[in-house]
């Protein structure tokens, strides 16, 4: 078993705490938090074993899972690269391009792996239908949430829209061509509610919009490509797919044909895919164990992790120049 600490305690951090201790993968060490109070409540309540210090952590585990507020993602990162530990750690994986470059350079130079937290990736309706998503065209993402003071520390694009812009990257095999976008902060001092355009070499296009203001919470993203449409939701875990097919020359009673002005004729049917229900961030925190375990390449990679921060840090630089 691979010998696990967290750093930062917080909402997110005790999940994983939880999560970590319930693993068959990890042997749960212990955590560190900077508040030492909110530390010691934890300890007791939990019984979690607290360290007095990063560094005592670090040097006691196998693998550490960063769970910070972002500002202090690469601080941390950079310390466990170095002491030569694995990493695992929250979205988005820095506050800049510019340190998640730095840290991508140090992991290569250190031989230590690293998974980025975009827990989508494990949703299980997105597993189910991910092998479907083919090469398509138009995209379009909807990720609504009420407010929360918690997570404002950040744009909506790096706190909720980049779980979508990650999703997306992961099934597009295409370099970004071009993007543009529009944001507005009403309560925050960054943007709260935001639409990005995003298109692709290939001639795909994805439309997301991103809401922490909304009156009911929604996480949903259709996919159209050639003769299917896949519906995700993200939320509820369910998952639509509709395919088109040649229609045949004998088609049965009950068949849904349709013919297009061309007078070519389509049969539609559906796909049910079995969704297999989860636990995801259970399940992406031992898929990374098992990347180290076996030597192996973690599902969502550092690199990948840059990515999606990249298109993001893209997206908020068209608000600065509105």
């Amino acid at each position: 078993m691979l010998k696990a600490g967290v750093l930062g305690a917080g909402h997110l951090g005790k999940i994983h705490l939880k999560l970590l201790q319930q693993s068959t993968k990890y042997e749960l060490v212990g955590f560190f938090d900077a508040d030492k109070k909110a530390a010691q409540k934890i300890e007791k309540e939990f019984g979690y074993k607290s360290f007095p210090s990063m560094d005592a952590l670090i040097e006691a585990c196998d693998m550490i899972d960063v769970v910070t507020p972002t500002v202090y993602h690469f601080e941390c990162a950079e310390k466990v690269i170095k002491a030569g530990k694995h990493l695992f750690i929250e979205k988005p994986i820095t506050q800049t391009v510019e340190e998640a470059n730095k840290l991508l350079t140090l992991a290569k130079e250190y031989g230590v792996k690293g998974q980025v937290g975009h827990v989508e990736r494990f949703n299980p309706a997105f597993r189910a239908v991910h092998h479907m998503i083919e090469n398509p065209m138009f995209i379009e993402a909807h990720r609504l949430a009420e407010f929360n003071p918690r997570g404002t520390d950040v744009s909506v694009v790096l706190d909720l829209m980049i779980h979508d812009i990650d999703a997306i990257l992961s099934v597009v095999a295409s370099e970004v061509k071009q993007i543009s976008a529009s944001g507005v902060s009403v309560i925050s001092e960054t943007p709260d509610i935001a639409n990005a355009r995003i298109e692709f070499e290939n001639g795909c296009v994805a439309n997301l919009t991103a809401s922490r203001i909304s009156m009911k919470k929604m996480r949903k993203a259709r996919f159209f490509q050639r003769d299917a449409y896949i519906s995700v939701d993200f939320l509820d875990k369910k998952v639509e797919v509709v395919k088109m097919k040649d229609a045949p020359k004998k088609a049965d009673d009950f068949a849904m044909i349709l013919t297009n002005a061309e007078g070519v004729k389509k049969q539609i049917y559906f796909d049910n895919p079995t969704i297999h229900q989860n636990n995801a961030i259970l399940d992406e925190l031992n898929a990374f164990a098992e990347a180290i375990e076996n030597n192996t390449t973690p599902v969502v990679t550092l690199a990948q992790g840059t990515q999606a921060l990249t298109v993001a840090m893209q997206i908020i630089k068209h608000f600065k120049s509105l």
